[in-house]
């Protein structure tokens, strides 16, 4: 099945099975933006439990705070957002859609790097086992003639984005006859700029109000926390401070459902360390976050590090960690160092010294900061698309199934009467009272046994419980394992055990920490 219809059917799961809903969809919804159902707001809850307890528990020198959406308008003068928070953008005169001209050239760069990997996979699939890829690469002239245009428009791009050349960057996607996906043609406009914050107005009266903006981030408000927290805390470098919060841009090329919303949620650790020690505090954390999301389990080989052509204006290194899409690699988590930029940038614009000093050294100095931002929407998306699959049964049946991480599914448990009389309703509920303190647990009575188990596996729920007539006569069931289908019988009283052990949030934790 083709990727795109992949995504299709991954939407409209989400959507029949109540995880995002098209925010404001009785009037016609509102573009780029959606609400969490019932299902995906548990989802969601968990992933953001997931992280801050990774970030607060297993290093205790990262504590958390909550800051404010609205902030003084000139915070955002001081970190560059005001004049340099801008997306280049491009519109096709045919189709008249507007595009990210540095989307545009990526996707391009990533089907050239389909291409080699075709011809690769052609090969191995021609010589077997004598296969030397290594060799292929650097021989096969197709691979090298692709290879060669796909360095120089890289190198092309790459100078075009740090050296801020808007018409470069068009002539970049002139040059690689790069085709509008709507109307075919390459009829672009000149590539302009565009600030990417909301603005709006705070006062009782339009003579005295201040224009003040959504945040676009939520690291500032840690910035200009960092000594309330240091000193308050009693906190000693190296020591950083988590935040999870929304935050809000303007995106005019918003799509591929909530990947990228203008209306989000960032999770987002700002780690103050020694100048010098920067590089060392970066390649630290690249290793630490990468392994909180191979810890989900969903396919080590869908993650990556992409390092960034263009460093923002604040830092001297960043990567990304990237999962694989439906729809390709995608970004789902930025580290980057910030260098000493925004507290340095605070403290000239507030007047009021913003340093660390340092008793060790016996100096004071500005930290610079190793930054970890995630977004919840993207990692939400990643494991959907992570454990949605469709399978075709022994008995010729089909299944939709969410092999979501246990300790991340909505629902821990249902439990299920095998018919609604013979007092089994009854017992079902008093298992649901035994267990519904430690875990979120579903009832369910309507359909068949069978039908009930499907609706189980397409919201991911890991186990089912199913209580029928020797229920009644020794106290056990039967538990259903959503992944494999398999079932065993245990005893009540053993419940709480084995589902306490098996979706309890310190076995992801323990992965990251050996």
């Amino acid at each position: 099945m083709a990727q795109e219809d992949v995504f299709k059917k991954i939407v409209s799961h989400c959507k029949e099975y109540g995880f995002v809903f098209p925010s404001s969809e009785i009037y016609d919804g509102l573009g780029a933006v959606y609400d969490y159902g019932q299902y995906g707001v548990e989802l969601k809850n968990n992933i953001k439990k997931y992280w801050w307890d990774s970030m607060t528990l297993l290093h205790e020198n990262v504590v958390g705070i909550d800051s404010a959406i609205f902030m003084h308008p000139t915070i955002w003068k001081a970190s560059g957002h005001v004049d340099a928070f801008n997306d280049p953008l491009i519109d096709n005169k045919d189709s008249k859609k507007r595009y990210r001209a540095d989307v545009l050239v990526e996707d391009y760069l990533a089907k050239l790097d389909e291409k080699i990997d075709k011809e690769v996979e052609k090969a191995a699939k021609r010589f077997g086992d004598a296969f030397d890829e290594t060799q292929f690469r650097a021989t096969n002239a197709r691979v090298l003639e692709t290879q060669v245009k796909r360095d120089a428009t890289h190198a092309r791009f790459a100078k075009a984005l740090n050296d801020s050349n808007l018409e470069e960057l068009r002539q970049v996607i002139i040059d690689s006859e790069i085709v509008d996906p709507i109307s075919g043609t390459r009829n672009w406009t000149d590539v302009r700029q565009f600030n990417l914050m909301f603005s709006t107005e705070m006062g009782s009266t339009s003579e005295g109000s201040m224009k003040i903006y959504l945040r676009p981030e939520t690291a500032q408000g840690i910035f200009v926390n960092f000594l309330n927290v240091q000193k308050t805390g009693r906190m000693k470098i190296p020591f950083g401070i988590a935040q999870i919060g929304k935050a809000f841009r303007n995106e005019i090329v918003a799509r591929q459902f909530i990947f990228r919303m203008r209306e989000f949620e960032q999770m987002e650790m700002q780690f103050f360390v020694r100048p010098g020690e920067e590089m060392e505090w970066f390649n630290k954390w690249k290793t630490t976050r990468l392994a909180w999301h191979k810890a989900m389990g969903l396919d080590d080989a869908k993650y990556r590090f992409h390092d960034h052509d263009k460093l923002a204006h604040y830092a001297n290194a960043a990567t990304d960690i990237e999962f694989e899409m439906p729809f390709g690699f995608k970004e789902v988590e930025g580290i980057h160092s910030r260098t000493d930029f925004d507290l340095s940038q605070h403290e000239k614009f507030s007047g009021k010294k913003v340093q660390y000093f340092d008793p060790e050294l016996n100096q004071s100095y500005t930290p610079y900061v190793i930054e970890t931002s995630i977004g919840v929407d993207r990692v939400f998306l990643s494991i959907i698309s992570g454990s949605y699959a469709e399978e075709t049964l022994d008995n010729g049946e089909t299944r939709v199934v969410l092999r979501l991480p246990v300790a991340l599914a909505p629902i821990k448990l249902a439990v299920l009467p095998l018919v609604k009389k013979d007092g089994l309703p009854e017992k079902a509920k008093e298992i649901i009272d035994l267990l519904r303190f430690d875990f979120r647990c579903q009832y369910d009575e309507k359909d068949t046994i069978g039908k009930r188990y499907r609706r189980q596996d397409a919201i991911g729920t890991p186990y089912c419980i199913t209580v029928d007539n020797e229920t009644m006569q020794n106290n056990s069931v039967t538990i259903r394992f959503r992944d494999t289908m398999l079932q065993e019988r245990v005893s009540i009283d053993n419940l709480h055990e084995i589902i306490s052990e098996k979706v309890n949030m310190k076995n992801l934790l323990k992965k990251i920490d050996n």
